[in-house]
């Protein structure tokens, strides 16, 4: 990826617009004046109030600008950092490739002395998974120096969640732990009547996140990194395995109808109404049933284990995060605020407010039983974001759209794995020309 400074020739241009020191064409500042962009639709006026309180406190004032949907918001910190007229505080809201391409620019600071200090005492009030999304360690694939350059706001999981009222009509006393007894599950619910699974696998990233879920617990992480280093391949059995989940829940009956091309907000609406009994959704979703179903009862389990033997691994970290402009003439002032932000109080209002799990592991005392439920399995997450290194995007999608493949009946596990191999074979010969 090219990288996003511009030469001082388009300065000279947008000198009038500038708000960092970088640039030409400098105006008088208002040091005393924090600039805040975001796209959280949700937190907006929670985090007015907080600024507010802070101005009250301390006499600085934050200046919270809103920019959505999220697209819009890429495209104008994207833009920003082209002008050179990127806020104080903004977050950045793409891959781990570009997040270290503005690093390197020189657009985020680092802030892992302040994290470090007074023997790591802000570090520690975070849960250490949601800081490894915005950490990035020595030697890594990106050559960036290794250090901890964002401030995560909340945290999120993407779990199984079942509806208590409808597995009790079933006589499912308990929810099931490993993949068999999920299937008899099924079973039972299907003789009452009552729908499985519901999730939103017309979006990829969807089936994305369920398929490493089941990966990582099949055959272990380093088997699947060696798969995306090339030294496996995905016709070995273990991936046979993986992909014949999909097939095992078609042949089950265990699926809503039309999970494959349903969008997440209306699988949503599908458990919310309790036309599912199962989902398979993010921690952001206790804010939506409310929503949608305010009197809801519904618990949060592990998506329930194929192999005994290695544990399940499910997407999860860092939901939100700032970061610091590194060329902002406030920057001490920023990160002073971040600090305060993700504090516990801040934190237990903010989880209090919009319902998302805080990332200060010291505010869970403090909010809701369902949303505590998602925190326990902390110790569970992974991302993409912070594994050794991703599969090559064409093969993905190539991986993902199989599944598809699969849940529509149209190919078998056998057949998808050989497709993919031969896309995965494509590639690595493309890379060594």
């Amino acid at each position: 990826m090219k990288k996003i400074l511009i030469g001082l020739g388009l300065c000279a241009a947008v000198g009038v617009f500038l708000l960092t020191s970088s640039g030409c064409g400098k105006r008088q500042e208002d040091l005393n004046t924090i600039t805040v962009w975001h796209w959280m639709t949700d937190r907006n006026k929670a985090l007015e109030e907080l600024a507010s309180k802070y101005e009250q406190q301390t006499g600085i004032k934050i200046k919270i600008d809103l920019f959505a949907p999220s697209e819009s918001y890429t495209q104008k910190v994207v833009s920003s950092a082209q002008s050179k007229v990127l806020p104080d505080i903004y977050g950045i809201l793409d891959k781990k490739e570009v997040f270290a391409a503005f690093i390197k620019s020189g657009f985020i600071a680092d802030i892992t002395a302040d994290f470090k200090a007074n023997n790591n005492e802000w570090e520690n009030q975070f849960f250490p998974k949601a800081l490894d999304v915005n950490r990035f360690t020595e030697g890594n694939v990106y050559g960036v120096k290794a250090g901890i350059y964002g401030v995560p706001l909340d945290v999120t999981t993407i779990e199984m969640l079942y509806n208590v009222k409808l597995l009790k009509k079933a006589g499912i006393k308990a929810p099931p732990q490993n993949f068999s007894e999920f299937l008899e599950a099924i079973h039972a619910l299907k003789r009452v009547g009552v729908s499985g699974l519901v999730s939103g696998w017309g979006e990829l990233w969807m089936i994305d996140s369920f398929a490493s879920n089941y990966a990582f617990n099949i055959m272990g992480e380093e088997k699947v990194m060696a798969t995306y280093r090339g030294e496996v391949p995905y016709t070995d059995p273990d991936w046979i395995k993986v992909l014949d989940v999909f097939k095992q829940l078609v042949d089950n009956g265990a699926l809503i109808e039309g999970v494959v091309t349903k969008p997440n907000k209306y699988a949503e609406q599908d458990f919310a109404l309790e036309r599912a009994a199962f989902a398979f959704n993010g921690s952001w979703c206790v804010n939506v049933y409310n929503d949608m179903n305010p009197n809801l009862e519904y618990g949060v389990m592990l998506p329930p284990l194929a192999n005994s033997n290695l544990p399940m691994k499910i997407w999860g970290g860092a939901g939100s995060s700032f970061v610091v402009n590194n060329t902002s003439p406030r920057k001490d002032k920023a990160i002073a605020f971040l600090k305060w932000l993700s504090a516990k109080d801040q934190q237990a209002y903010l989880a209090k407010a919009t319902k998302n799990l805080p990332a200060n592991r010291e505010a869970l005392a403090e909010i809701p039983e369902v949303l505590s439920a998602f925190a326990s399995s902390m110790d569970q997450v992974t991302h993409p974001t912070v594994w050794s290194l991703n599969e090559n995007p064409v093969v993905s999608e190539a991986f993902l759209k199989g599944i598809q493949s699969i849940l529509i009946g149209e190919k078998t596990p056998q057949q998808i794995a050989q497709n993919v191999q031969q896309v995965k074979q494509e590639q690595l010969a493309k890379k060594k020309k």
